[in-house]
């Protein structure tokens, strides 16, 4: 795709922003191909919580490349200010272009593996790789900030395999590099200096395992009190033009929680408060997060008339992200002395987590299963989706394939069983 200009730019965008999320950097990379070629792209995304790290291109790179390469970068890069160079990368010096933004709270990095004899990537081109990445970093942003059900079920999911594998993985390395030290540490060893060299390097390995896995929790997880911190920015402007005091209580905790499980108690908390605003005779609303080593329970309690239900807060997605997460909703009302609702987050992560049927699906297939599931029949779906009727059904068809079904209605009852409309993410009608 040709970048000039900014139709072309903005379309780019919007390209590359409608995909599954696990399709996103594929489709960067092959929006830049034309305007700056390269062998592999690489990303580290810290708002990304199922899988900050991906790779896309040269498997002889990408299986190589990995947080130690693209950590340093994060930590160094200036947004909007694209830098081209030489790295060691996979064994050899490499020329790149990394690209930071600070899109999001803590940034993320895009890295452009290119060939050796590249030309270097004009100031145009470098800023037009830059909003590019601001605003692919941006709209996957949004996705974890409001915990969209469909991408918090793949979060979840990939949490959960990514836990386990670091904890095997862990385990393995350090009994094999453990005995390999009580043997080079042998006495009976007679080559002194060979036996140096291998401890160093027994050494060098355990601590890059160890911070490895170290690189990985920072990245997927987010200590308690910052979290709060973010919701109690998000939640003051709500009330202050309102005669309704706030009052905060963050967690008396040092621990770190998952990004998903910070992300929904945020989401859910800002949700919560709306509604509880909206009662009259209130005069002060406390929201605080307490936190074990099992769960983060999430409360916003009121003063109002005490008439609030389960079925009106749980309205507005906060059934369907609690559902992905395995928590609960408990609503305490007591008429005349107000209200107390407390959201359950389990805070240990299963070994055997469910997928989300619908993650497989794209944009659009999403937008037509939605209008399926409402009984809506082909004819209906091209007209409000300005399609044709036939490719209304070419979707129809994929979506059958992809959920395994072989009827719409069977469709339409898996839709109804994992999600609701109003559960998915914001499909733009055209």
């Amino acid at each position: 795709m040709e970048l000039t200009g900014s139709v072309p730019a903005l379309t780019a965008a919007y390209e590359v922003i409608r995909q599954p999320l696990g399709e996103i950097l594929p489709r960067l990379s092959a929006v830049l191909a034309e305007l700056v070629p390269h062998r592999a792209a690489a990303e580290l995304s810290t708002h990304c919580a199922h899988s900050p790290f991906k790779t896309y291109g040269d498997a002889e790179l990408t299986g190589r490349l990995s947080t130690a390469d693209l950590a340093p970068l994060l930590a160094s890069g200036t947004p909007g200010r694209p830098w081209q160079g030489i790295l060691t990368l996979a064994g050899a010096e490499r020329c790149v272009l990394a690209v930071t933004s600070h899109a999001t709270l803590r940034g993320a990095v895009l890295l452009l593996v290119r060939d050796a004899d590249a030309n270097p990537v004009d100031e145009r081109a470098g800023a037009l790789v830059q909003a590019l990445w601001d605003v692919v970093t941006s709209h996957v942003d949004r996705l974890a900030a409001e915990a969209v059900p469909g991408a918090l079920a793949r979060s979840r999911t990939a949490a959960g395999t990514r836990a386990q594998v670091i904890a095997e993985l862990g385990e393995a390395y350090s009994a094999g590099l453990t005995g390999l030290l009580a043997v080079l540490r042998s006495r009976t060893l007679d080559d002194a200096a060979a036996r140096a060299t291998a401890t160093d390097l027994a050494v060098t390995a355990l601590v890059e395992l160890r911070a490895e896995a170290e690189r990985d929790q920072e990245i997927a997880e987010e200590p308690a009190a910052q979290a709060f911190a973010r919701l109690a920015d998000v939640l003051r402007p709500l009330v202050r033009y309102s005669p309704v005091r706030l009052e905060l209580g963050a967690p008396d905790s040092t621990r770190t929680v998952a990004a998903d499980v910070a992300h929904t108690a945020r989401a859910i908390g800002r949700t919560l408060l709306l509604k509880v605003l909206e009662q009259e005779a209130l005069s002060r609303v406390h929201v605080g997060w307490q936190i074990t080593d099992d769960e983060l329970r999430a409360t916003v309690r009121d003063d109002g008339p005490g008439t609030l239900t389960h079925g009106v807060l749980a309205h507005g997605g906060v059934s369907e992200r609690l559902d992905v997460l395995n928590g609960r909703l408990d609503v305490d009302a007591v008429p005349g002395w107000g209200t107390t609702v407390s959201a359950t987050i389990p805070l240990r992560i299963s070994q055997d987590p469910a997928p989300d049927p619908l993650i497989a699906l794209g944009e659009r297939e999403l937008q037509v299963l939605t209008r399926l599931a409402l009984g809506h029949r082909n004819r209906a779906i091209a007209q409000e989706l300005h399609i044709s009727e036939s490719t209304v059904k070419f979707h129809v068809a994929k979506i059958l394939t992809k959920l395994g079904v072989e009827s719409r209605g069977e469709a339409a009852a898996l839709f109804h069983t994992v999600a609701s409309p109003t559960s998915l993410p914001y499909c733009p009608a055209a």
